[in-house]
């Protein structure tokens, strides 16, 4: 039984690695209201199946985090109400948004991903800034 789960895991580890997920935020001005402390992001969002099996998003986890140490925790089922099946070589790309309450912050996270066997794959999302023109930063 040992053998089996070590095996499954290297399988699931070997799996993720054929995961390619591109991340871009841009902070909307138009959006935004810093007089209130809103600050509005829209992040695009690029997955890329590069594996020689089928997956399918089921769930999305992510950490917001603003300059000011309030973090948040987004969980839910697929993206944008969507549950996309990536066959190999194929990407899916959406775009959504968050809303902070103060000038930057990071977004990291994480995409369970279903292959056709029922095993769950977990795919870290690389952390990502979210800074606005509206906080200055100094390099020491």
């Amino acid at each position: 039984m040992y053998e089996k789960m070590n095996k499954d895991m290297k399988e699931i580890r070997l799996a993720a690695k054929f995961i390619k997920i591109d991340t871009e935020p841009v902070y909307i001005d138009e959006e935004s209201e810093p007089d209130n402390n809103q600050y509005f992001w829209a992040y695009h969002i690029t997955i890329l199946n590069q594996g020689n099996k089928k997956v399918t998003l089921r769930h999305r986890h992510w950490t917001i985090t603003d300059s000011n140490g309030m973090e948040n925790k987004i969980n839910g089922k697929g993206v944008i109400g969507k549950q996309p099946d990536l066959n190999p070589g194929e990407s899916f790309s959406y775009t959504s948004g968050a809303m902070l309450n103060a000038p930057s912050g990071i977004m990291k996270g994480a995409y369970d991903l279903e292959t056709p066997d029922g095993k769950i794959i977990t795919v870290d999302i690389p952390a990502f800034s979210l800074d606005s023109p509206h906080e200055s930063r100094v390099l020491s």
